[in-house]
């Protein structure tokens, strides 16, 4: 595999029609179709909406291909539904069951050096809503890898598109379009039927203190699938034209081709993962063939550094939706299929407020987990952990978060021990039965509940607060 590239070898842009081409004039010009293209090459359209959906909203690409992606053979079964689920109804209750209570788990524990793993078989499915074959719903899975994908190998998904989010390990992201090389801090989108291979970089590579995933080490992370739509930057509103992500911070990938058909090589194994099954195919040249290409149908790279947060400087800690980096609107208008929140670095300067995020009954569904650091609002919260509270199910900041943050001095802070982040969905999800079954749940979460003090004083209107913060509060940095 070539050298990942390096920022300059980005495209850059949120919003435009892009072109690349790793030859010169391999793009034809004045049409898309041609009856014999440049090169030699053969023109084909990569949808991802219907034709006849608004151009607004009209997502395709033209790829110019050495070989055309029909060159294959038939899929064949490889993997039935069970660890990777797409699926989440009634009917599905044999994998997956209705869970109101609050659950979190440790961090994802890495497979063992003897085992290699490589990304498609280290994807595991935690919880979901809906079914892959109405195109509609989302499902959330994490990841925990020892081994690159072999060379000769290729994963596409139909069910929906994906937001890979490291925490631990580098990712070198091969795909129909180029590379793309994700350090935790980052995000890579794969929208659907996207072919790609995922490698793990060279030791060294990795961002930051305790976040290098190297091969024979390990990386892992997290992935939200959604069935319906498309990711894209959320509207702005009264926030204007700038802030969030600034769409001239999202990277796009620029055109690289494999040219290698040896009649002796190993045949290209195409894995196609269909509603909640893994299917196989083999084909003679490479699924990464593709020369040269334009269109608004991509997948696409971030870097959450690159996050420009807005937050209140008066009073109230303001809803988490200001914090929202990608987000799949539905029909339904302001509420989403899935939205890709952070909660990073920043300044908190709110007078007479309790600062960390408010107690919360919430019609949305929420799934955080945390990428490096700590988590403003609570202990023994893990990098590379995470935590599920559904619908309409009480949460909030733990017993010691709520005696710090009821006795803090209200100065300016500036928050800079952690980066967590959270996908929230409208729907109820359906929990695996193979998650509520993992040796990292932690079974009690619960607990961290206990114990808040009670301040209320029935004689006093004015109460002053004086409570001895829990030593744990301290240490957790």
């Amino acid at each position: 595999m070539a050298a990942p590239p390096s920022d300059s070898e980005y495209l850059t842009g949120w919003g435009g029609h892009l072109e690349s081409e790793a030859l010169p004039g391999a793009l034809p010009r004045a049409q898309n179709n041609p009856q014999v293209c440049p090169y030699g090459l053969v023109a084909e359209q990569l949808s991802g909406t219907a034709f006849t959906v608004p151009r607004s909203m009209n997502l395709r690409s033209w790829l110019y291909r050495i070989r055309p992606s029909v060159g294959h053979s038939p899929y064949t079964l490889a993997e039935p539904e069970g660890r990777l689920l797409a699926d989440f109804s009634s009917a599905a209750a044999a994998n997956c069951t209705a869970e109101p209570n609050q659950l979190r788990w440790g961090p994802i524990p890495l497979p063992p050096p003897d085992k290699p793993v490589d990304f498609i078989r280290g994807l595991e499915t935690v919880a979901g809503a809906g079914d892959a074959a109405r195109k509609d719903g989302v499902a959330i899975h994490v990841y925990a890898v020892n081994s690159s994908m072999n060379s000769r190998a290729a994963f596409s998904n139909a069910d929906g598109d994906m937001l890979i989010v490291p925490q631990l390990g580098t990712l070198v992201l091969k795909t129909e379009f180029g590379s793309l090389t994700v350090p935790p801090r980052s995000v890579v989108v794969v929208p659907r039927g996207i072919k790609f291979n995922v490698a793990l970089a060279a030791a060294g590579e990795g961002e930051g203190e305790g976040e290098r995933g190297a091969e024979g080490a390990g990386a892992r992370g997290y992935v939200l699938e959604i069935f319906k739509g498309h990711f894209t930057l959320p509207d702005l509103g009264p926030i204007g034209s700038n802030g969030l992500a600034n769409p001239r911070d999202i990277k796009f990938p620029k055109a690289a081709y494999d040219d290698t058909e040896e009649a002796t090589a190993e045949p290209w194994v195409l894995t196609h993962k269909y509603m909640g099954q893994l299917f196989e195919a083999t084909a003679a040249h490479s699924p990464f063939n593709v020369v040269a290409w334009h269109g608004n149908y991509v997948p696409f790279l971030y870097c959450l550094e690159d996050f420009c947060c807005m937050n209140s400087v008066t009073y109230d800690h303001p809803d988490p939706s200001i914090y929202t980096v990608f987000t799949a609107p539905s029909d339904e208008p302001g509420t989403a299929v899935a939205d890709f929140v952070i909660f990073p670095p920043r300044w908190m300067v709110q007078e007479n407020t309790f600062r960390p995020p408010w107690y919360h009954v919430n019609v949305m569904s929420e799934y955080m987990g945390m990428i490096w650091g700590s988590y403003d609002a609570k202990v023994g919260f893990q990098p590379g952990g995470s935590s599920l509270h559904p619908c309409l199910t009480a949460h909030g900041p733990d017993a010691a978060t709520f005696a710090a943050a009821s006795a803090a001095a209200l100065a300016p802070t500036h928050f800079n021990s952690g980066l967590a982040f959270m996908f929230e969905t409208g729907a109820m999800l359906r929990v695996s039965r193979r998650a509520l079954a993992a040796r990292n749940l932690d079974v009690d979460y619960h607990k961290c509940w206990d114990g808040i003090p009670v301040l209320f004083d029935a004689a006093r209107r004015d109460v002053e607060v004086e409570v001895e913060v829990p030593a744990e509060f301290a240490k957790r940095g």
